[in-house]
């Protein structure tokens, strides 16, 4: 049964303290940090690469979970390797050869996360993809910027890939608050991606520990089944 894991999103953080950002809200219960890397291409935003992620990494033991919205996203694997990330995900519609490119994160010594935006069908990650990548991130907010609402309409795809992968690391990104967290969990998400719902809230470690426990008390009911 796979466990919770919350991955704040650090897109909603103080930028000019990145490094006490990363430290104080793994104290406060996070598990793995998201880091948004935006090339003003794939999406209209631009954020950080490699180089901010290596400025980071000797502060802080987390676990980096880099989300990789960029077009070419072969070109950049080594350089997050060298910088110290741990799950290298890409965006399925970023690539021809998704299997290439998982088999590339892999022997760089990462993971490999496959993303699919809202439009997408989950048909393009059912098969081999699904069973090579270590995780799937089904984005619940068109990437490229934060703060955006929840597409509950992205759930029967969450709902699909925990049927068919019942111990697969399932991540869902945009959106995610208190108030949306019992429908996400449900449908079958352990991985929780959260940026203003946790940095914003008032006390960010109640918010992180509500998480947690409503996905691992959905992740039991569905083990049931």
């Amino acid at each position: 049964m796979p466990q919770a894991i919350i991955s704040p999103s650090m897109l909603s953080s103080d930028f000019s303290h990145l490094a006490a950002e990363s430290q104080k809200i793994v104290k406060e219960g996070a598990d793995w940090l998201h880091l948004d890397i935006m090339d003003g291409h794939f999406v209209p935003n631009i954020t950080f690469g490699a180089p901010v992620i290596a400025a980071i990494r000797p502060h802080t033991d987390a676990f980096f979970d880099c989300h990789l919205m960029v077009s070419n996203p072969s070109q950049w694997v080594d350089d997050f390797a060298k910088a110290g990330a741990n799950m290298y995900t890409f965006h399925i519609e970023a690539t021809d050869d998704p299997l290439a490119l998982i088999e590339q994160i892999h022997a760089a010594g990462m993971k490999a996360g496959v993303a699919i935006k809202p439009n997408t069908p989950v048909d393009t990650v059912i098969g081999p993809v699904a069973e090579s990548c270590d995780m799937i991130l089904v984005m619940t907010v068109e990437p490229g910027f934060g703060g955006q609402k929840f597409m509950a309409n992205c759930m029967p795809k969450v709902e699909i890939l925990r049927r068919k992968y019942p111990d697969l690391d399932i991540e869902v990104d945009g959106g995610l608050a208190l108030d949306t967290i019992d429908v996400s969990a449900e449908a079958g998400a352990n991985v929780i991606v959260a940026g203003t719902g946790i940095f914003k809230a008032k006390n960010p470690a109640a918010v992180i520990s509500s998480f947690r426990d409503t996905v691992n008390t959905a992740q039991a009911k569905l083990a049931l089944h």
